[in-house]
C-alpha cells in the first residue's frame, strides 16, 4: 500500500480537529490543481481529474469507490516519466463515458529532444460498469518518423473508507498487500478490522513490457500514422478466475442498459436551446445516480460524498420527478419501507417506525466507528415518506403498492404521534440520542444551522418549522389514502389531527414583527426568530394561512432573500448569515424548487418565474450546465456568474431534478388518476421559454404529447398525440 497516500489522508484528518462542533465535517484543504469528473454505475463511482488520472494532482477526492471504500487511489499516465499535455476532456452527453485528449510535451534524452511536442495524440476513453472501471488508451503517431517511448501507468491503493477520505482519523487500520498474479494481472488486497476481505484486480491488455505491483509499462515503437490501443480494467472484488468484459462489447452493453432505463420517462423539448442542454444534463445526471436495488431504482444522493441510499434525498428527488417518472417514487418507497426501523438503537438514532436517513457499507460503518451503517437521525424523512406515498398513489392510482406500503405508513404515523413528540405538545421534534449522532436532523443539518436571532444555537428538543408542514401534508394525504382503502375512521382522525396541527402551528410559530414564521422552536418552546428559506417548504406543504402565505412569499422575493440567482437559505442581516456557508446564506437549488411549488400552490406564478429565471441563468454559468448541490449566496452582479461553493457535490440528485420541478411549478401540472385527467393550473411560462413540448406524459396506461406556447402572460395548449383514455385541460383559478 502507498505510504504517501495514507500519510496524505492522515494529514487531511488533522485539519478537521479545528472544527470540533461538526462531527462529520467535509474539509476543503486546498484548491484543486485540475478540474474533476465523475462516473457512476450502481454502487460504484470514480472521480478522476481532467487528464483522466486518479491521485495525480492535489485538491480532489480522487479514487475508484465501491460500497463506501476506495478501491484505487492512484492511476496516473506518464510518457518517459513526464506527464502528457491536456488538449481537452469531455463527458459523453449521457454520462456513459469520459474521453480525454492528450499530447506529448518535448521529451529529452541527455539534453537532446528525442520526441518533439504535439507528435502523439493520446485518447483515453473511460467508462464504469458492473463494479469495473474500463479504460482504452489509444496512441497515434502524427510525426513523420518513428516514435519510440515508454508509456507507463502508475497505480496504488489504500482501501480507505470514504469517511477517511473525507477526513476522519482512525487509530488503527487493516492490513494490505499487493502481488502479481500473471504477466498481465495485479491484485491489491486488504483485510479490514471488520474481518472483510476487499480486493482490486487490475488487468492489462496487451500484456505490459514490464509489470510491477505499482506500475505497468509498455515500450511502444510507432511508425508514422500508426495507432496502438492499450486496455486496462480495474475491478472491485472480482471473483477469482473471472475476467472483465472486453472494452467495446462492455461499452455497448452499458449504453444499451442506460437507454433502456430511461424508457417510459416523459421527454421534454423547449424553444430555448440552452435550457434544453440544462434539461439533458439533468436527466443524464439523474440516470447516472439511479441505482438498481432489489426494491427498484433509487436515486443515490450525490457524488462523491453521498453516493448511497439517503432517505430524505431519495424522497425529495422522487417527489420532484413524480410528474415525469413515478417509477422512481415506487422504488424509493419500497426500499425505505424495507429498512424502516423496528427497534430502539440510540447509536443509530433508531426508533420503531422511523425512516432511514443514511446507509453505509464501509469498514468504519461496520465497526460502528461512524454510526451510519443504517442511521435514522433525520426528523423529516418519516413524514416525507408518508407524504410521498400519498402523492404517488394519487399520481398513479397504484393501489396495490399502497396496500403493500400501508403497514409502513401506519408505523410512520405512530412514530410521528409517539416518540417524535416526547412532550405531547403536538409538534414533531428531534434531539440526537448520543454525541456521535448528527446535532441537527433536518435538511439543514450543519451544527450551527438552527439558531436564535442573537446567534445562540438552539438547544433541547427542536421543532423545525418545515417539518410541521411535512407532517400536516402527510396526514392529509394519508387520510385520502385511508379512504381509498375503506378506512374512513382513520381518515377522519388524520384530517382532524392535520387541522389541529395547523392551528397550533400558527399560534406558536408566527412572528408578526418579522412578517414570517420562526425557523424553529427550541427545547423551551422559545421561537428562533430568524428569517429562513424553510418557509418556502411551508408554502409547499399548504399548511399556512393564505394571507400569511402571501406575506411570506413577498418577503422571499425581497433582496435580503432573493439574490437574482435564487433564494438564500438565511436572509441577509440575520446573525449567522454568511453567503459562503453551507446552510446559513447559500443557495440550494432543491430548496428553491420546493419553494417554487409552494408559490405555485398559492397562485403566485410571477414569483415562480423569478425563481425559475434565476436558477436557469445560474445554470448557464455552471460547468456542463449542471446545477450543483449549492452555491454561494452573493448578490447577483452584472456580467458575472454565481460564486461556486468549493466542496459542493455535482451531480447531486435533488439539484439535478430542480429544472424539472421548476417546469412543473410553472405549468401547474396536476394529475387525477381516477378520472384520467391532467390539468395545467394557472400555467405561465417564463420569458426565456416560448414553447414547451412534453412527449409521452403518462397517466395510468395512457400517454399524451402536449405543446404549450407562451403569449405574453397567457399560454395556449395543444394536444399533439393521445394514446388511450386521457383528458387534458387548463384551469384558471386563484
Amino acid at each position: 500500500m502507498s505510504a504517501e497516500v495514507v500519510t496524505q489522508v492522515a494529514a487531511a484528518s488533522e485539519t478537521i480537529e479545528l472544527v470540533a462542533e461538526r462531527a462529520f465535517y467535509i474539509p476543503m484543504t486546498g484548491p484543486g490543481a485540475r478540474p474533476r469528473r465523475s462516473l457512476k454505475h450502481d454502487d460504484t463511482f470514480i472521480v478522476l481529474d481532467s487528464h483522466g488520472d486518479v491521485g495525480a494532482s492535489a485538491g480532489g477526492p480522487d479514487g475508484l469507490f465501491h460500497a463506501d471504500t476506495r478501491y484505487l487511489a492512484r492511476l496516473e499516465l506518464v510518457l518517459d516519466e513526464v506527464q502528457p499535455l491536456l488538449l481537452g476532456s469531455n463527458l459523453r452527453d449521457d454520462n456513459s463515458a469520459l474521453t480525454i485528449d492528450l499530447t506529448n510535451p518535448d521529451i529529452y534524452d541527455q539534453g537532446r529532444i528525442v520526441l518533439q511536442k504535439d507528435m502523439l495524440h493520446i485518447v483515453r476513453t473511460i467508462f464504469l460498469w458492473r463494479g469495473t472501471a474500463y479504460q482504452r488508451i489509444g496512441v497515434q503517431n502524427h510525426g513523420d518518423r518513428r516514435a519510440s517511448f515508454d508509456l507507463t501507468l502508475l497505480f496504488d491503493n489504500d482501501f480507505a473508507d470514504l469517511f477517511e477520505v473525507r477526513g476522519e482519523q482512525r487509530p488503527r487500520r487493516g492490513v494490505g498487500s499487493a502481488k502479481l498474479i500473471g504477466p498481465a494481472d495485479v491484485l491489491l488486497e486488504y483485510r479490514g478490522l471488520d474481518d472483510r476481505a476487499r480486493a482490486t484486480a487490475l488487468h492489462f491488455d496487451p500484456r505490459p513490457t514490464r509489470l510491477a505491483v505499482n506500475a505497468a509499462t509498455w515500450r511502444l515503437d510507432l511508425e508514422p500514422h500508426m495507432v496502438k490501443s492499450l486496455f486496462v480494467a480495474v475491478s472491485c472484488n472480482r471473483p477469482a478466475g473471472a475476467k472483465p468484459e472486453r472494452f467495446f462489447p462492455g461499452l455497448l452493453a452499458h449504453r444499451r442498459e442506460m437507454r433502456r432505463s430511461t424508457m417510459s420517462t416523459t421527454s421534454i423539448e423547449t424553444s430555448n436551446d440552452i435550457f434544453n442542454e440544462v434539461l439533458c444534463q439533468s436527466m443524464a445526471d439523474l440516470n447516472m445516480l439511479m441505482t438498481d436495488t432489489p426494491e427498484g431504482r433509487y436515486p443515490y444522493a450525490g457524488i462523491p460524498w453521498y453516493s448511497t441510499t439517503f432517505g430524505r434525498d431519495g424522497l425529495i428527488t422522487a417527489l420532484q420527478m413524480l410528474w415525469l417518472d413515478p417509477r422512481v417514487a415506487r422504488g424509493v418507497l419500497r426500499r425505505l419501507a424495507r429498512y424502516q426501523a423496528t427497534s430502539n438503537d440510540p447509536l443509530s438514532d433508531a426508533e420503531p417506525g422511523k425512516i432511514l436517513h443514511e446507509m453505509r457499507g464501509g469498514e468504519m460503518a461496520a465497526l460502528r466507528e461512524v454510526p451510519f451503517a443504517q442511521y435514522y437521525g433525520s426528523v423529516d424523512a418519516t413524514p416525507l415518506f408518508v407524504l410521498l406515498a400519498g402523492l404517488y398513489v394519487e399520481r398513479t392510482g397504484d393501489e396495490e403498492t399502497l396496500k403493500e406500503l400501508w403497514p409502513a405508513i401506519e408505523a410512520s404515523l405512530r412514530w410521528i404521534d409517539g416518540a417524535a413528540d416526547p412532550d405531547r405538545d403536538g409538534f414533531v421534534e428531534y434531539q440526537r440520542a448520543t454525541e456521535e449522532g448528527l446535532r441537527n436532523q433536518g435538511w439543514k443539518d450543519s451544527y450551527d444551522a438552527i439558531f436564535h436571532a442573537d446567534g445562540r444555537l438552539a438547544e433541547g428538543n427542536i421543532a423545525l418549522a418545515e417539518v410541521q408542514g411535512y407532517v400536516f401534508a402527510a396526514k392529509r394525504l394519508a387520510a385520502r389514502s385511508a379512504r381509498r382503502l375503506g378506512r374512513r375512521e382513520v381518515a377522519e382522525r388524520l384530517d382532524a389531527e392535520a387541522h389541529r396541527l395547523a392551528e397550533q402551528f400558527e399560534a406558536a410559530f408566527w412572528c408578526e414583527e418579522l412578517g414570517t414564521y420562526a425557523l424553529a422552536l427550541d427545547g423551551d418552546k422559545a421561537p428562533c426568530r430568524v428569517r429562513s428559506s424553510n418557509v418556502g417548504h411551508l408554502l409547499f406543504s399548504g399548511m399556512i394561512r393564505e394571507d400569511r402565505a402571501r406575506r411570506v412569499a413577498v418577503d422571499l422575493m425581497r433582496p435580503h432573500f432573493f439574490t437574482g440567482w435564487g433564494i438564500r437559505t438565511i436572509a441577509l442581516g440575520e446573525s449567522r448569515y454568511n453567503p459562503m456557508s453551507y446552510h446559513n446564506g447559500s443557495i440550494w437549488p432543491h430548496d428553491n424548487a420546493l419553494a417554487a411549488l409552494g408559490l405555485a400552490r398559492y397562485g403566485l406564478k410571477h414569483s415562480v418565474e423569478h425563481v425559475f429565471k434565476g436558477l436557469f441563468e445560474a445554470a448557464t454559468y455552471m460547468d456542463l450546465r449542471r446545477l450543483p448541490e449549492l452555491f454561494c449566496g452573493f448578490r447577483r452582479e452584472k456580467h458575472r456568474g454565481p460564486t461556486l461553493y468549493p466542496v459542493a457535490c455535482a451531480p447531486q440528485a435533488w439539484a439535478s431534478a430542480t429544472p424539472f420541478t421548476l417546469l412543473e411549478a410553472s405549468l401547474g401540472l396536476e394529475f387525477d388518476a381516477e378520472r384520467g385527467d391532467i390539468r395545467l393550473r394557472n400555467p405561465l411560462l417564463p420569458a426565456f421559454l416560448d414553447e414547451v413540448i412534453l412527449r409521452d406524459l403518462r397517466l395510468g396506461s395512457s400517454t399524451v404529447d402536449l405543446r404549450v406556447r407562451r403569449h405574453g402572460d397567457e399560454v395556449s395548449l395543444e394536444v399533439l398525440r393521445r394514446r388511450g383514455q386521457i383528458q387534458v385541460s387548463i384551469v384558471l383559478a386563484r
